[in-house]
């Protein structure tokens, strides 16, 4: 029987079952909504219906249709305006169903393709756990080592591995991004109140089930943030929810982090990753190499020769061999021997090792230039031939990247941001009557 006959015989049975006063008061205005298996939907004009049909002529209602279908229905009242409430809610969780939810991860970092040796095995063995059960094991995992060897990577690996695998969601972030959502997100959402500012960020960063924050060292001298962060951390972590962090130092080595945080990021799992050794080195130039036009140009001696002079940095090995295959895209050689990598790459290699803008390169290329060590441009001897390179470091510092006066003070050993200042304006007062100085500044540079 059709649903529409069904309802038809179901009122005529009923009119023929109780007076017409009876039916006109309470079954008159009555509208069928659906019929879904052994259930059925009824419209009532009134909150008064719901109780006079359910009290009253539930049984007699639930006969009838039992008789005309063979069905015991279960018979639900509601009212228009819950339907209304009802219609605005599935068309509220459709929407954010569909919604596309910005990761922010690097579909191209995945667990395949980040090489493994002894010095990064331990990391990403505890990093595959950590994707197969977010939430449940290592929680939070704290991934830590210099720049450039891949923590990064791994990071968004076990993210896209989590998205990949299961519906939860994840946000990739940095200390930096978060820094600046906590403190720009007024003025990016104006005509809002505070409020709805401080939901708007909870709801970014406390809505996920697994926060990937990179950089944390970078939160040092920013006190609130690291109290908004603090909230978070606890936030999520009560609800079980996977929180993954990197940061250049170890946790016990982040001094200048809150106490009650540094003790939070050892209630999981540290890993470290070291330098790249000679294989790893090896296996990663292969890597890159694999499928690449110089793949079976190239002799091995030529790659254990760039292994050999990339020795801490994987970023800096990728520069070299970028180097070399624009090089021979030049040139076409028929093969590529130790000769001809020697002149591709005798610039590159003594040079490029300062190969962008950054602190830490900086730092390098001053400490090589006066002949001292990076740690003695952050360390605390005061003597001339320390504090000087120091102050032109942090000069440089300034001059050539975009970083701020506390970063910079941090990256030089932790040094407030008056003494990163007042660096600054000590050399420019010097460079106004020193020409030996601007010509010193300028070889420096001249590496960039």
């Amino acid at each position: 029987m059709l649903v529409e006959e069904l309802w038809t015989h179901f009122l005529d049975k009923i009119k023929n079952e109780i007076n017409s006063a009876s039916y006109s008061a309470w079954f008159n205005d009555l509208k069928l909504i659906n019929v879904e298996n052994d259930s059925m939907t009824i419209q009532v004009p009134m909150e008064i219906h719901k109780k006079i049909l359910g009290d009253n002529y539930y049984s007699l209602m639930e006969e009838i249709l039992f008789n005309l279908s063979g069905i015991n229905y279960e018979i639900n009242f509601i009212l228009e305006e819950e339907m209304k409430i009802q219609k605005e809610t599935s068309e509220e969780e459709k929407k954010l169903s569909t919604e596309i939810w910005d990761t922010n991860l690097n579909l191209d970092l995945n667990f395949d393709n980040f090489i493994v040796g002894d010095t990064n095995r331990f990391a990403k063995v505890a990093g595959m756990a950590v994707a197969e059960q977010p939430g449940k094991i290592y929680n939070p995992l704290f991934i830590y080592g210099k720049s450039g060897l891949g923590k990064t990577h791994l990071m968004h690996a076990i993210g896209n591995f989590i998205t990949q695998n299961s519906n939860k969601k994840v946000l990739y972030t940095t200390s930096d991004m978060f820094m600046n959502d906590y403190i720009g997100i007024v003025s990016m959402e104006k005509g809002k109140t505070t409020m709805d500012y401080a939901n708007n960020f909870k709801n970014k960063y406390r809505n996920v089930d697994v926060l990937i924050i990179d950089d944390i060292q970078y939160l040092v001298g920013a006190e609130k943030t690291q109290e908004e962060f603090f909230y978070t951390f606890n936030a999520l972590h009560q609800a079980n929810k996977q929180i993954i962090i990197s940061s250049d130092k170890s946790p016990d080595d982040l001094k200048k982090i809150e106490e009650r945080l540094r003790s939070r990021f050892m209630w999981g799992l540290s890993v470290n990753i070291d330098p790249p050794d000679f294989d790893l080195r090896v296996k990663i130039i292969k890597q890159k190499l694999k499928g690449q036009s110089i793949e079976d140009k190239i002799e091995d001696s030529v790659i254990q020769f760039i292994a050999n002079s990339c020795q801490n940095d994987v970023r800096f090995l990728e520069g070299t061999i970028n180097r070399l295959m624009a090089y021979t895209a030049m040139i076409v050689p028929d093969k590529i021997d130790l000769n001809f990598a020697n002149e591709a790459l005798k610039d590159f290699l003594n040079v490029n090792i300062y190969s962008d803008n950054s602190i830490g390169n900086i730092q390098k290329a001053v400490a090589d230039f006066y002949h001292i060590t990076v740690e003695d441009l952050k360390g605390k001897r005061k003597s001339i031939k320390f504090a000087y390179p120091r102050q032109i470091g942090m000069y440089l510092s300034r001059m050539l990247t975009d970083e701020t006066f506390p970063r910079i003070g941090l990256e030089f050993g932790g040094r407030d941001h008056s003494t990163v200042i007042h660096a600054c304006d000590k050399i420019c007062e010097d460079l106004l009557t020193n020409k030996k100085l601007e010509m010193e500044l300028n070889e420096i540079k001249s590496k960039f």
